[in-house]
């Protein structure tokens, strides 16, 4: 079974611009469905493991919680 990829973007194409507009519907939280909430979180998630100087001013919409495996 292979994986699918949910995100139609580009990664690497993405400017600071199309970030913030992200992240600006994340805090706004008004969407159709929930699942558009999920996918633009999916979608920063992604871009923070790519890109994780653009989305330094938003890692607060993660909620990234560091954990100690040990």
């Amino acid at each position: 079974m292979g994986a699918t990829t949910i995100f139609t973007q580009d990664i690497t194409s993405m400017t600071e611009a199309d970030i913030e507009k992200l992240a600006i519907r994340l805090e706004l939280d008004d969407y159709a469905d929930p699942f558009e909430g999920l996918n633009d979180w999916h979608l920063l998630r992604a871009i923070a493991f790519r890109r994780p100087e653009l989305v330094e001013p938003y890692i607060y919409l993660l909620d990234l919680q560091p954990y100690d495996e040990g």
